[in-house]
């Protein structure tokens, strides 16, 4: 990947940190709220923003739109909650709590499957037993008897990875390539990007790192990089896109920051 970009994010990082955006009360909260709404809109959820904190701060649904939404985020906060817990501890990423983050995000919305390989419960974060595809092509995943050895492997891997990614960006490439992996095993029957994408942000906590979000209005593209690295077998057009959103993450936070600070006030009657 070409240098130019992470100057340009190494600089954008700095002039973050230095303005302690991160510190405001309950920064942390409402970019949560945010990495949650872009996550399940990805998946194909209507609730925007202002949705969102309404559900999780009163309790109020978005008139119109689907209970399925609603109880998406719910969970997707839980998972995100537990993830934060299990960074503050340093938990290694293992099978096991892969396996616990997906069942907490697909708690009331999985259900039990019997099929040919047998019985599972999505609900439960249970490996899938059946083929999976998706996509406008119809694309296929591996075979489900590959999913326990291969999602050990990757544990193994980025395990020893951690050990080692040591600068700004080796960490967060590092948290790029769990996510790509991960997704591309696609080792439930759903929920797979959204716990790809917390896997992601789990690395992102683990190293204190502000935590990147895939935009929902850059969807199409974020498939498509997925897509080119899946079938070129390389992990360069994914890592080139979420540098991007990092970016654009940073940019934005900034931006919206020095606006606000610049702002007056007027009496309005």
């Amino acid at each position: 990947m070409e240098k130019g970009i992470w100057q340009e994010i190494e600089q954008l990082y700095q002039l973050f940190q230095k303005l302690g955006i991160s510190e405001a009360v309950d920064y942390e909260k409402y970019h949560l709220y945010s990495l949650i709404t872009n996550s399940t809109a990805i998946e194909g959820s209507t609730l925007t923003e202002i949705d969102t904190q309404l559900l999780f701060d009163e309790g109020v649904t978005a008139k119109g739109k689907p209970l399925v939404y609603h109880l998406m985020n719910e969970d997707l906060k839980k998972a995100y909650e537990l993830a934060k817990e299990e960074a503050r501890h340093n938990t290694p990423i293992s099978a096991a709590i892969l396996q616990k983050l997906n069942a907490v995000l697909m708690h009331t919305t999985g259900s039990a499957y019997n099929v040919m390989g047998g019985s599972f419960d999505s609900s439960k974060g249970e490996y899938r037993l059946c083929g999976v595809t998706a996509g406008s092509g119809g694309r296929s995943y591996m075979s489900y008897q590959k999913v326990p050895a291969k999602v050990e492997e990757l544990c193994s891997i980025l395990q020893e990875k951690q050990k080692t990614a040591g600068t700004l960006r080796e960490q967060y490439e590092l948290s790029f390539n769990a996510h790509l992996n991960l997704v591309t095993i696609h080792p439930w029957v759903d929920g797979n990007g959204r716990t790809a994408r917390l896997l992601m942000n789990y690395i992102q906590y683990c190293n204190n790192l502000f935590p990147t979000k895939v935009f929902k209005e850059d969807r199409g593209d974020y498939i498509l990089s997925l897509q080119q690295s899946q079938d070129a077998e390389t992990n360069q057009p994914f890592l080139e896109f979420m540098a991007t959103q990092l970016k654009k993450s940073l940019s934005q936070e900034i931006e919206i920051f020095n606006t606000s600070r610049k702002k007056g006030f007027s009496f309005m009657f």
